[in-house]
């Protein structure tokens, strides 16, 4: 049981990199969309590029969108419409007309009037045969009209036969030029107005009832396609019912839903691709970027941030995928740019954009895009702390977006007369989101305990506290540091290292003389020196310690690793050679490793730099009556010692880069010096 234990913890590091793997893999197949997909691609109007296409079941043809939009339209024109009718409202009505008629008839002649008096009652009948509408109704003339009695179909009639609650004055004008009788319109309009009542209402529930089923029965399909039929062959042009035939075909496989049979090999064919893309990552990593693959936390990162723009290009497809643009894909680069490297940001930011390809809309296009602009983030975006510098690279970023889509409408449809300029709205707005990125990266520097170069340019303001105390308490080794990061500055640009993080660690790498700032040459004002007083054994031991002293000192201010780095490894496993002689004089067989700092040795091009830097600055004050010519021994010498010491085995460097960091140390410590050159007397 002690072993398997003692096994899983040598290997725990391993175990977590592929319970990440198969945990990320699981999440990303689960997002996948749950249905088929039609492996051709085609657009209307273009040839067939593919080899004849035989059906491969049968299918039916469907109705497009329009068509069926336009039967939903001809069907709700030509849906019956049902009122209810109050036959009892005319009887009234004709009750009402005998009293009012009466009443405003005084005159006996006109009063007795049978024929005036038939008239208005026929005039009332013709109103009323029908019926009367309760309100206006936006209904066409021709549009059959159901009359209900108690549920029960009382008549059938059209629409335009209805009258109008205020539509009673034609009738009447009509019943009275009949029978001459013109000269009373007036009077009897006045008497109608006060006695017709509407007899008609809508009955919304039936009438809507009748509508719903009959939209319901409108078929989605038109025909169908038996399985081994030609649906078109190599070189025809997509039109007309060829395409019909081919959308419906799409359709079935992207609706069909996976059945029991082969819902597990699809699962595991998708398992497959998505692990060998991210297997392709770790290998990468490993073979690249060990630092990187050996830090589970950058790992963790990694896939985190390759799960999160898979998820939220996910939703925003399953809401509408016309927005699909508006997601911010070139975050990713960017960040992983901030964070690592170039490199590093583009290949991880290739893999996601082909998973996604299994779940976007015309994928070739999509990728063709966001590769382009991923490419061009890459070669746009430098020094991201600098505000200017990442509003004009997403100004490109979407120039190009909208050049590439541009192009590609003009591929597709041939011209440009269908071209929606709200889509170009949609780039825009993913360069807007794209700015999200710096709040985005200060957030990933809390979560998972990164540094990038904006952190580096505000732990390189020397106002900072810590730096504030070590010119405090050791204001000569601040002012060592302060030439050593110009130096390794300089040195960084000129072999292409980071020169932002450079720097940083050159301002932080002593600050662990703070401790016993008076026992290091650079703070002794007096001209007292207290190793007088110790051992050779003693002063090493402080000498050495001031590197632990630094670590613990930058952890309690909570420094990143990264510059943690610097003053850890910036004197590697050198020999405190002074203290070491000494010693040695007094004891022949004095134990080197007794006199060596721990180490670890350089292991990044930018520690390598440093500890050059680190040593020719400091030795540099010991040279009296510098020259150019003792200048560039000096720098030569102590280089070479380093490298015949093997202090820079574990570093990326290069001899070449070796060569041009003494180039720029000469030079530099030329011009500290301020020599001149010799003129003749």
């Amino acid at each position: 049981m002690n072993d398997l234990i003692n096994k899983w913890y040598r290997n725990h590091a391993l175990l977590y990199k592929v319970l990440l793997f198969f945990s990320t893999t699981f999440l990303i197949v689960y997002l996948f969309p749950k249905s088929g997909k039609f492996r051709y691609d085609f657009d209307k109007g273009k040839p067939w590029q593919s080899e004849s296409l035989l059906a491969p079941f049968d299918f039916a043809i469907k109705k497009s969108s329009e068509e069926i939009e336009q039967e939903q339209i001809e069907v709700s024109e030509s849906s019956a419409v049902y009122f209810d009718i109050d036959k009892s409202v005319q009887s009234n009505v004709i009750d009402l007309y005998s009293e009012k008629f009466k009443s405003s008839f005084a005159d006996s002649i006109v009063a007795n009037n049978i024929n005036l008096f038939n008239a208005g009652e026929s005039a009332i009948n013709a109103i009323y045969e029908f019926g009367v509408l309760d309100e206006d109704y936006d209904y066409s003339a021709s549009t059959t009209i159901i009359l209900l009695d108690d549920q029960t179909q009382y008549g059938e009639t059209q629409f335009s036969n209805l009258t109008k609650l205020d539509g009673f004055r034609i009738v009447i004008e009509n019943e009275l030029n009949i029978n001459g009788l013109s000269k009373f319109e007036a009077a009897f309009v006045s008497v109608f107005f006060d006695i017709i009542k509407p007899n008609l209402k809508l009955n919304l529930s039936l009438t809507q009832n009748a509508l719903d089923e009959k939209l319901e029965s409108i078929s989605s399909v038109r025909g169908s396609i038996e399985k081994g039929t030609l649906i078109i062959s190599k070189g025809e042009i997509v039109e007309g019912n060829k395409y019909d035939v081919l959308k419906s075909l799409e359709t079935e496989y992207e609706s069909q839903v996976w059945n029991e049979s082969n819902y597990n090999l699809i699962i595991f064919a998708y398992s497959l691709l998505v692990s060998l893309a991210l297997l392709m990552l770790l290998l990468f990593l490993r073979k690249y970027r060990m630092e990187v693959f050996l830090d589970n936390t950058k790992v963790t990162f990694i896939f985190f941030n390759i799960l999160l723009m898979i998820l939220l290009t996910t939703l925003v497809i399953n809401y509408n995928s016309i927005y699909v643009y508006v997601v911010p894909l070139c975050i990713l680069p960017l960040v992983l740019k901030a964070f690592f490297d170039a490199r590093l940001g583009l290949f991880t930011h290739v893999l996601t954009v082909l998973l996604l390809g299994f779940i976007v809309p015309n994928s070739y296009e999509y990728m063709f895009l966001q590769i382009i602009a991923g490419i061009v983030t890459i070669l746009t975006v430098s020094e991201l702390y600098k505000r200017a510098n990442l509003f004009i690279s997403v100004g490109q970023i979407t120039l190009i977006y909208i050049i590439a889509y541009f192009a590609f409408f003009v591929i597709q449809e041939g011209d440009i007369s269908n071209l929606d300029p709200s889509t170009f709205g949609l780039f825009v707005l993913c360069g807007l989101a794209t700015l999200f990125v710096q709040p985005l990266i200060y957030i990933y520097e809390k979560v998972f305990g990164l540094v990038s170069d904006v952190s580096l340019l505000e732990l390189s303001d020397t106002n900072t506290k810590l730096l504030k105390e070590l010119s405090n308490k050791a204001p000569g080794t601040f002012h060592h540091s302060l030439n050593v990061a110009n130096l390794a500055e300089a040195s960084a640009n000129e072999v292409g290292a980071n020169a932002m993080l450079i720097r940083v660690g050159a301002l932080y790498h002593d600050v662990g003389k703070m401790k016993n700032p008076t026992y290091f040459t650079e703070n002794q004002a007096t001209g007292i020196n207290p190793h007088d007083e110790l051992s050779p054994r003693e002063s090493a031991k402080i000498i050495i310690d001031h590197v632990l002293d630094g670590i613990e000192i930058a952890k309690k201010n909570n420094l990143p690793d990264r510059v943690i780095d610097f003053i850890r490894t910036h004197h590697g496993t050198s020999l405190v050679y002074y203290f070491y002689r000494k010693e040695k004089d007094l004891i022949e067989d004095t134990n080197q490793d007794d006199f060596r700092y721990p180490g670890p040795q350089p292991y990044s091009k930018e520690t390598a730099i440093l500890m050059m830097c680190d040593s020719v600055e400091a030795a540099s004050k010991s040279l009296k009556e510098p020259t150019s010519t003792k200048i560039d021994k000096f720098v030569e010498t102590i280089i070479d010692k380093q490298m015949e010491d093997g202090q820079f085995l574990n570093a990326n460097i290069t001899f070449k880069e070796i060569q041009s960091i003494k180039k720029v140390l000469k030079t530099k410590l030329a011009n500290i010096f301020h020599l001149r050159i010799e003129y003749p007397e």
